[in-house]
């Protein structure tokens, strides 16, 4: 009887001593995906010390995210935008290209810069690199319509309609103000693939019926600038690489007025050295860039930048070099020189397989 009551006891003993261990264990380890989380948190938005890239980006076991893994280039983001920057204010201090980085803030920039007040945000349209999109989403947090998808086409452009007021339409004290405390942004492409977009748009295809591009700025062009006379084809390329190449293109820019914006460099249109800029997009990292200006903005809540097609800002240099296939090689550096400051300042490599 007594050996029945210890072995009793210990029973009891060891049932009492794993409850006490079950317990431990669960204050120990209550909700591991809360924990993982966090830790995952802290670890996707540690942003790296500039000049410091991580060796190493592999998730730990424990802490990689369930779901869709987030692309290599998030975790450097913040630094590509930040060397952007940086680009853009080293070039801007070369003397050597100050007649290609500088421009005075006049009417013909703060006419390209469309403002949203409610957000405090100002974007510099540069045509052919997207804009239509950008001027939907801010159409739609000026309140004009309750989303893109209900913004009519032939609305976005037409400035009476679409509720953008433009940067130029303030006084000079509200156009300070907003300079210095506005989230400001604009969006750049490869500048030669930008002019191959232009003339195709406006001079081949011209699918918002722009009649005056063809009829009235491509024979200008072709009168001043083809050599072959006898030639009585519409405007072509290697026309349209004279004139923009030509030191003395002002005069006809004169003639056509504010259409020159789809062709002229960045610098004309935005002012970079003069307007310090929050952030610089760039179309062939649009998937990436496009998130990110809507975060930093503060309204990534708000609006979606609308969906961008598989492949279509993907740089396509099997297509720069058809359109620049026969064009001499003097007028195609007289053309790069023009346009060197928008490739320095925004990084974009020499295209020395067209120059050389």
């Amino acid at each position: 009887m007594h050996h029945q009551w210890l072995l009793l006891a210990a029973c009891f003993w060891v049932i009492f001593m794993f409850m006490v261990a079950s317990k431990f264990i669960t204050l120990t380890f209550k909700d591991p995906d809360v924990y993982s989380a966090k830790q995952e948190i802290l670890f996707l938005t540690t942003m790296p010390d500039v000049g410091k890239l991580p060796v190493e980006k592999h998730f730990p076991k424990e802490l990689k995210p369930t779901g869709k893994e987030l692309s290599e280039s998030r975790f450097v983001q913040p630094l590509v935008y930040m060397e952007r920057l940086e680009l853009i204010r080293n070039v801007c201090r070369d003397e050597a290209l100050k007649n290609l980085s500088h421009t005075a803030v006049s009417k013909f920039v703060l006419d390209r810069i469309f403002v949203c007040d409610k957000h405090k945000i100002l974007f510099c349209q540069t045509p052919k690199v997207g804009n239509t999109q950008w001027k939907k989403v801010l159409i739609v947090l000026n309140g004009a319509f309750p989303s893109i998808e209900e913004i009519p086409e032939n609305v976005v452009h037409d400035h009476e309609k679409n509720g953008l007021p433009r940067l130029s339409s303030f006084s000079d004290a509200e156009i300070q103000k907003r300079l210095k405390t506005y989230f400001k942004f604009f969006i750049v492409r490869d500048p030669f693939e930008r002019l191959i977009s232009a003339f195709k748009d406006k001079f081949v295809h011209n699918p918002r019926f722009e009649p005056w591009y063809r009829h009235e700025i491509a024979p200008g062009i072709i009168r001043k600038y083809r050599r072959n006379r006898t030639e009585t084809r519409g405007i072509q390329f290697e026309d349209f690489v004279r004139y923009l190449g030509d030191p003395n293109h002002r005069w006809l820019d004169l003639q056509f007025g504010d259409h020159i914006i789809h062709w002229v460099t960045y610098v004309e249109l935005c002012a970079p050295c003069e307007i310090k800029y929050s952030v610089i997009g760039h179309h062939e990292t649009l998937e990436d860039d496009a998130p990110y200006i809507l975060k930093e903005a503060g309204i990534d809540h708000l609006v979606s930048y609308p969906t961008i097609p598989p492949g279509i800002t993907v740089y396509n240099k099997t297509k720069v070099k058809h359109y620049f296939l026969g064009i001499s090689k003097r007028d195609i550096r007289r053309l790069y020189a023009r346009f060197e400051g928008d490739f320095k300042l925004f990084g974009y490599p020499k295209p020395d397989f067209l120059l050389n």
